[in-house]
C-alpha cells in the first residue's frame, strides 16, 4: 500500500524473484476495502510506504472481524522507517544460495498468477482480477514492437506518476522495462511540473485531467496577461490544423492548406514551445488512459506539438488491448488491437475482447467468472463500434446507458466530457433513467473557480457561494449549451443542478482510479434530482 515510488517498484520485483504474487492496495483505499482485499487475497505480508499507512494496516488488523487473529507482518518501505524495512528484509535473506534464488525465480511459469488487481469497484465489493505472467511479458513483447516510435529509439525517458496500483501504470512499467526505457518516479502531483523539467521525459503516460488541467492553466495565463486573444487564436489554430491532419489520414480531406500551414509555423515559433516546455521540452508523444479523452484537447495537444495516443483497456485485459500508433491514429477513437488482441463487437453493441492480455479469471468468484465471457471472449461492459479501418470508438458503457421515460437511449459519456472541458467544471454526472427529460448535476473546480473569477473581475467565491451565483450559472449553461450541440433534442440536457459538495474518493463517489460511482452520486443526491423534476 503505497504512493508510486521507486521502492514500489523494487518491492513488486522482489514478490516475482521470490515466487510471490503482489497484490497492489490503492493509497486512497478505506480500513473496510483494505479488510477485504487482505482477507479475499490470502495475504501473508503487508508492505506499507510509511508509517501513517503502516498504522491504518495495523489498526485494520487489530480490529477485523474478517481476518480474525492472523498476524501478518507490516514492513515498512520508507527508508527513515524502523524495522522491519527493507533494509532489515534483505539483509534477512544474504545467506540465500543462488540455487535457492533461481529455484524460487523460475518456479511460475507464463500460465501462473502473476498479480491479483482488484478492480476499482463501482460497484459492489472489488473483484480481484488474476493477471498472470503471460499477460504481462506477452503484450509488453508486443507492445515494444508495436509502438517503436515510443519505445525503441535510444534514450526513451518516461516519468511514471498515476499510481503503480492501477494496472495501467503497472503494465507501462513492464513495457519500459522489457524495451530498455529509463523509468523515473514521482508520487506528487504539486511538484510535477517541477520534476518534467528536470527529468525530461521523451514520452508520457497520462490520464486525460493532467491535460484539462494544463489547457486551463495556459489559457488562465494568457488571459492574466492580457493575450487572451492571442491565445484563442493559437488555439483554433492547432485544432484546425490537427483536424485537418485527421482529415487527411482519414481519406476525407486534403491535410492542412498554405494558409493553415502558415498560420501554425507562426505560433509554433511564439506560443506552441512555451507549452511543450511546461512537459519538459523533450515530449514526443503522450499516451492516454484510464477514461475518455475529449477531441477537443486530442487535436489542441497534436497541434501544438504534443501529439496524443488515445487507447483502450480494462483491469481485466492487463489494460491495453487498443492503441492508435503514431502511423496509424483517428482521433476520437481509442485506435486499433494491439498484436495478439482480438475485438469483436457484440449485436447490442458491446465490446469483446479475447487475447494476450485478457486476464485467467476473479479469484475466488465463479459466478462473475460465468458472466465474464462469452465463447471465449470477456464482456467488457462498454459499449463501442468498429470501423472499416479497424479502429474502436467508445460509445458509453453499458449499465450507464439512460433511458428517459420517453423510450430514448441516451449516452451519458460525451455529453460529460464536453461540459467537463469548462474551466468551471470539475465533474458532470448526467441522468435521466425513468425520467421525463435529461438532466445534469455538476460540481465545481475550486482552482477553476478562483482562476475564472480572477480573469471576470468579480469577487472570489467559494464553491457554494457561486453554485447561486448567476454570472457563474450563466457560464454553466454556455457549456451545457455545447454539450448539447453534440446531440439530438430528445437527448440533450434541458435543466442542471450546482451542487456546493465534491465527488471524492473519500466520500464513496470516485474509485480509487477516479472513475465516477454514478449509482452512489444518484442516491446521495437524490433530494436535488428530485427537485429537477418537480
Amino acid at each position: 500500500m503505497s504512493g508510486t515510488r521507486y521502492e514500489w517498484t523494487v518491492v513488486d520485483f522482489a514478490i516475482w524473484f521470490a515466487g510471490g504474487v503482489p497484490v497492489p492496495i490503492y493509497e486512497t483505499s478505506s480500513a473496510s476495502q483494505i479488510e477485504w482485499i487482505l482477507h479475499d487475497s490470502g495475504a501473508r505480508r503487508i508492505f506499507a510506504e510509511n508509517e501513517a499507512k503502516a498504522a491504518l494496516v495495523r489498526e485494520v488488523l487489530d480490529s477485523s472481524g474478517l481476518l480474525g487473529d492472523s498476524v501478518l507482518p507490516v514492513v515498512r518501505m520508507d527508508s527513515d522507517g524502523a524495522a522491519p524495512n527493507l533494509a532489515s528484509l534483505a539483509a534477512a535473506g544474504t545467506g540465500v544460495g543462488d540455487a535457492e534464488l533461481e529455484r524460487h525465480r523460475s518456479a511460475a511459469g507464463l500460465a501462473d498468477v502473476a498479480s491479483l488487481v482488484y478492480t476499482s469497484g463501482t460497484t459492489g465489493r472489488p473483484k480481484g482480477c488474476e493477471i498472470t505472467h503471460g499477460n504481462f511479458a506477452l503484450v509488453a513483447k508486443n507492445i515494444v514492437p508495436f509502438l517503436p516510435e515510443i519505445l525503441m529509439p535510444p534514450r526513451t525517458r518516461t516519468l511514471m506518476f498515476l499510481p503503480l496500483a492501477h494496472v495501467l501504470a503497472r503494465a507501462v512499467q513492464v513495457i519500459c522495462l522489457s524495451a530498455g526505457t529509463t523509468v523515473g518516479h514521482t508520487a506528487s502531483a504539486k511538484e510535477l511540473i517541477e520534476d518534467l523539467a528536470s527529468f525530461k521525459p521523451t514520452f508520457l503516460l497520462v490520464v486525460p485531467r493532467i491535460f484539462e488541467k494544463v489547457y486551463a492553466g495556459a489559457a488562465h495565463k494568457a488571459a492574466l496577461a492580457g493575450k487572451e486573444r492571442l491565445f484563442e487564436s493559437a488555439a483554433a489554430t492547432a485544432i484546425n490544423y490537427s483536424k485537418a491532419l485527421d482529415a487527411a489520414a482519414r481519406g476525407t480531406g486534403p491535410g492542412p492548406g498554405l494558409v493553415a500551414r502558415a498560420r501554425h509555423a507562426l505560433f509554433d515559433r511564439l506560443l506552441y514551445p512555451k507549452l511543450r516546455q511546461a512537459f519538459g521540452g523533450h515530449l514526443g508523444y503522450t499516451v492516454s488512459g484510464a477514461s475518455p479523452l475529449s477531441p477537443h484537447d486530442a487535436h489542441f495537444f497534436r497541434g501544438a506539438g504534443v501529439p496524443v495516443l488515445e487507447g483502450y483497456g480494462l483491469t481485466e485485459t492487463t489494460a491495453p488491448c487498443t492503441a492508435n500508433t503514431p502511423a496509424r491514429s483517428k482521433v476520437g477513437t481509442v485506435g486499433i488491437p494491439v498484436p495478439g488482441t482480438t475485438i469483436r463487437v457484440a449485436e447490442d453493441g458491446e465490446i469483446l475482447v479475447k487475447g494476450i492480455g485478457v486476464f485467467k479469471g476473479y479469484h475466488n468468484n465463479a459466478a462473475a467468472n460465468a458472466e465474464a465471457f462469452v465463447d471465449g471472449f470477456f464482456r467488457t461492459g462498454d459499449l463501442g463500434s468498429l470501423d472499416e479501418d479497424g479502429f474502436l470508438t467508445i460509445t458509453g458503457r453499458k449499465k450507464d446507458l439512460l433511458v428517459t421515460a420517453g423510450g430514448k437511449n441516451v449516452a451519458p459519456g460525451p455529453l460529460e466530457e464536453k461540459i467537463r472541458e469548462h474551466e468551471l467544471v470539475l465533474q458532470a454526472v448526467v441522468i435521466g433513467d425513468g425520467r421525463p427529460f435529461v438532466s445534469a448535476l455538476i460540481n465545481l473546480d475550486p482552482e477553476g473557480l478562483e482562476n475564472w473569477c480572477a480573469l471576470h473581475k468579480v469577487p472570489a467565491m467559494t464553491p457554494a457561494e457561486a453554485s447561486r451565483n448567476d454570472l457563474v450559472r450563466a457560464a454553466l449553461q454556455h457549456a451545457v449549451d455545447q454539450a448539447n450541440a453534440l446531440v439530438s433534442q430528445a437527448e440533450s440536457i434541458r435543466s442542471f443542478v450546482v451542487l456546493d459538495a465534491d465527488f471524492t474518493v473519500e466520500s464513496g463517489h470516485l474509485t480509487p482510479s477516479l472513475k465516477l460511482k454514478r449509482s452512489a452520486v444518484v442516491r446521495d443526491f437524490e433530494a436535488q434530482i428530485n427537485r429537477i423534476y418537480g
